[in-house]
């Protein structure tokens, strides 16, 4: 399992290069897109911070302060934003009373206060970790759970903690190698790895072997 994790690391990075991901300016600002992110596609989460960063809004301290339905206007592009305004709002309060924390707090720890958040769950607490706090965690969410099954690497009833632990126990814990490998599969999941119709033929990673949807 580890040299073919590996196997499948280096195809990607060959064929599609570094992927710079997370594109935000501060790690304050993953932190607030990862709660955007939720449900929705990353351009409407750029539309609803670009809309912050307009107001001059996007720190801790200004969010907190602004009223929960300016809020929900600011960041409608990213849809369900009155839920998502709360969800911010919720985490912004718990942000505030932690935050000398942080730095020095072990990364379970951090993992199970950001749980403890209401409206923060496993993907979106975990893109926290490796993306705004550079913990080697590794990120899942529905593409690498489709790419690993039709690669026959998971069961299709798998759970979150079951794929993550795939990659936790047979890669080297590096924030750099999870930040690049979650991008990438994310990358081979929205170019060639879809929902529905893959691109299995012309696929980097394809061996003749892929299970079909």
């Amino acid at each position: 399992m580890k040299n073919r994790l590996s196997l499948i690391y280096k195809k990607l990075y060959s064929y599609f290069g570094p992927q710079a991901w997370w594109p935000a300016q501060t790690p304050f600002e993953v932190m607030v897109g990862a709660i955007l992110t939720q449900n929705t596609n990353w351009s409407n989460v750029e539309k609803a911070i670009a809309n912050l960063k307009k107001q001059r809004l996007l720190s801790r301290d200004k969010l907190s302060s602004l009223p929960q339905k300016k809020l929900a206007q600011l960041i409608r592009p990213a849809g369900y934003f009155n839920i998502k305004a709360k969800r911010l709002k919720n985490f912004l309060r718990s942000l505030q009373a932690n935050h000398r924390n942080i730095p020095l707090t072990k990364t379970s720890q951090l993992r199970n206060w950001l749980l403890s958040i209401n409206g923060i769950g496993p993907e979106t607490a975990d893109s926290i970790l490796l993306y705004a706090l550079a913990r080697p965690v590794f990120v899942v969410d529905s593409y690498t759970k489709r790419i690993l099954s039709r690669h026959s690497l998971i069961d299709e009833p798998a759970t979150y903690e079951d794929t993550q632990r795939l990659f936790m126990q047979n890669l080297k814990k590096n924030t750099r190698v999870f930040n690049e490998y979650h991008a990438l599969l994310v990358r081979l999941a929205k170019d060639f790895c879809l929902k529905h119709k893959p691109r299995c033929p012309i696929c980097p990673l394809y061996d003749g072997k892929t299970r079909q949807p």
